[in-house]
């Protein structure tokens, strides 16, 4: 199964970087029908994972992805699940 894959250490104090990021990484998984995306926020405070979170239930990205998974053995990842429709 193919997946993509984000961290944002690097960019975790660049609020409209990680947007773009974030944006970024969810079109490229529609464009090439990728079930799953890998997010990386790190552990930290958690305030950058809430900000993911934030960021991904905007209802206009909301409907773009099926469902988003907090990895139980990873405080610092999350996992977005995509549903693509097969073609005509």
């Amino acid at each position: 199964m193919a997946k993509l894959k984000l961290d944002l250490h690097e960019i975790f104090n660049k609020g409209y970087k990680i947007d773009q990021a974030l944006n970024d990484i969810i079109q490229e998984a529609i464009d090439k029908k990728i079930a799953l995306v890998e997010i990386i926020p790190g552990k930290g405070s958690g305030q950058l994972k809430k900000t993911v979170i934030r960021f991904l239930e905007q209802k206009h990205i909301k409907q773009l992805y099926h469902r988003i998974d907090k990895d139980s053995k990873n405080f610092g990842r999350l996992f977005i699940h995509f549903k693509h429709k097969r073609g005509l």
